[in-house]
């Protein structure tokens, strides 16, 4: 993920002075544990102005608003409580060429600053500080004791200091091209890293473009640069220089991330850097977000399919024993009519079958006598029946949750990388369904507002109805009870995992072989079965479609179904679905 550098904080705050400045101060909310949002009004706009210190995506930029949960962070409670109804009158720089930028807030335009945010923007030492007019620290976003740091710690009461001053050289527009170039080449080396050595204010990833608009290698030397190579590197160098000055920044995308300069720019770029910022860490954070959620549902689906595939297997085994309960009693039985052959001491006594007349060998404990044998051997016989009628509900109970984790995991499967929000939505869904039925345990978990769930996902059928698929056990059960309707068709992958599919039809409409076969595709891609050439699938009526008592979410029976067989390699060919 690329950091927010020297460069685009300035492009930043460039945006932010010219466009919300003044403005007031109506609201806090914390987004999460990095990212505290201002709700700003000026006289013609209003807005959300995200102050992040991740570790990763520490950043200034206007965003959307804020979710409609509770916010129950301390930090963004004690700037609510200071700076609420104040005016933001200045954002400025604390010092040349350093990462902090310093809020002001006023009663009002043109007094006295009265409360300062200091937002140091650097990288994993990132934070945000607010201080009274005097400089002491009233809160901080992350606290720093003495034992953490003994060069600056920051602690409510202390008095507000800079972070250590960097020692390197300060780029300026005025040096002369033989001075630059010497300062760069001291050391022979890879160019990045000289320039990065020799000045502040450069980030690796503006070193690079630098150096790869001037029309060379990124990994070239300073020992391999002839004099018109210098000569171009230079004039990018004072390019950059020139926009700072100016601050004419152009904004865009990149082929590895996002420019304020314009170089390396591709495709349709924001309008401004706000607009880039908020879309460009967003986007990141939201791919990292959905890695990370999707390796952690996945790890617990795999733990808890392998407990119960041996908690199964363990069943399996006791009912294969229960089996030979008959044959226990048989043997009883022979034992019983051929009492007269038993001698004591026997281990074991050979008799003929009552049916066949086959010799049947029946163990015997020598301390006990020909009836007592009989007994032992009845006991077993009703031990290992009530051991089946114990073990049969309990073994489709494991069945049943087998299932259902299947389906969960077949849910997973449908969205392997991230594409979009929607996509992180769903995962969130599906952890919250988990939290819910008690197989994840999330301590602050709140369950979401009704009206976020995500959308199905839609199709247009070659006949042009309708197609909705279900994302996820929660879509399809809305999909199947709540969406569907004595009109519409529901399939889905015969004792295969997958999703619902309600094909939408009019009243009166009834849909061809081409419409059914094309369903039927997209049923058997979005089901466990994705890989395979040829899966059965089933469709009915919604009406025929049942929910039993008690059955976890997404698991249904029907009953008047027939079946098709889907082509999920068809489905991928026509829609350009993922393989």
């Amino acid at each position: 993920m690329q950091p927010v550098d020297y460069t685009t904080l300035m492009a930043s705050c460039s945006e932010l002075r010219t466009n919300w400045l003044p403005a007031r101060l109506e609201q806090v909310y914390q987004r999460d544990r990095f990212t505290v949002s201002l709700a700003l009004r000026t006289l013609n706009r209003r807005g959300w102005l995200d102050i992040s210190w991740h570790p990763q995506a520490a950043r200034l930029c206007v965003s959307s608003p804020p979710p409609r949960v509770p916010d129950t962070f301390t930090f963004s409670d004690q700037l609510r409580h200071q700076l609420g109804g104040l005016a933001l009158v200045a954002i400025a720089e604390v010092s040349p060429w350093e990462r902090v930028i310093d809020f002001q807030f006023a009663k009002r335009p043109g007094e006295p600053a009265l409360w300062h945010l200091y937002v140091e923007i650097m990288s994993k030492y990132s934070n945000v500080i607010l201080a009274g007019k005097d400089n002491a620290i009233v809160t901080a976003a992350h606290q720093v004791s003495s034992q953490q740091s003994s060069v600056r710690p920051i602690q409510t009461g202390d008095r507000y200091e800079l972070p250590p001053r960097l020692t390197d050289p300060i780029p300026k527009l005025e040096e002369p091209l033989e001075r630059w170039r010497e300062r760069v080449s001291l050391i022979p080396g890879s160019v990045k890293k000289q320039l990065l050595k020799s000045y502040r204010g450069l980030s690796s990833s503006l070193a690079i473009s630098m150096i790869e608009v001037a029309g060379l290698d990124q990994n070239c030397t300073t020992e391999s640069l002839n004099n018109a190579e210098w000569e171009r590197l230079f004039q990018r160098w004072r390019e950059w220089l020139h926009t700072l000055e100016t601050e004419e920044f152009k904004p865009g995308r990149t082929q590895t991330g996002y420019t304020v300069t314009g170089w390396g720019k591709i495709g349709e770029s924001p309008a401004t850097v706000q607009e880039l910022l908020d879309e460009y860490y967003t986007e990141e954070l939201n791919r990292q977000e959905f890695k990370q959620l999707r390796h952690q549902i996945s790890q617990k689906l795999n733990t808890l399919l392998k407990k119960l595939g041996v908690k199964l297997q363990g069943f399996c085994d006791r009912l294969q024993q229960s089996d030979d309960a008959d044959l226990y009693r048989g043997q009883a039985d022979l034992l019983m009519a051929h009492l007269h052959e038993w001698e004591p001491g026997m281990k074991a006594i050979k008799l003929a079958d009552f049916e066949t007349g086959e010799p049947v060998k029946i163990p015997l404990d020598p301390e006990k006598n020909a009836v007592q044998n009989a007994q032992s051997l009845y006991k077993r016989h009703q031990k290992l029946k009530r051991a089946r009628v114990a073990i049969e509900p309990l073994m489709k109970a494991v069945k049943d949750e087998i299932d259902y984790l299947e389906q969960v995991e077949a849910a997973i499967a449908q969205t392997p990388t991230y594409q979009k929000p929607a996509d992180l939505q769903t995962l969130k869904e599906i952890r919250g369904e988990l939290i819910e039925e008690g197989y994840l345990s999330v301590p602050d978990y709140r369950k979401p507002a009704a009206g976020t769930e995500t959308e199905f996902y839609r199709y247009r059928t070659p006949g042009g109805f309708e197609l909705l698929v279900g994302r996820n056990n929660q879509q399809n059960d809305r999909l199947t009870s709540q969406v569907a309707t004595d009109y519409d068709l529901w399939f889905h992958t015969q004792e295969i995992p997958g999703s619902h599919v309600l094909l939408r039809l009019p009243p009166g409409e009834v849909p061809d072989d081409t419409d059914l076969q094309f369903v039927a595709n997209v049923t058997a891609y979005y089901s466990r079965a994705r890989q395979s050439e040829q899966v059965p699938v089933i469709y009915t009526h919604p009406k025929h479609v049942y929910k039993p008592k008690g059955a976890k979410p997404g698991m249904v029976i029907y009953k008047h179904e027939r079946v098709l067989w889907g082509a999920p390699q068809q489905a991928i060919q026509v829609l350009g679905l993922e393989v």
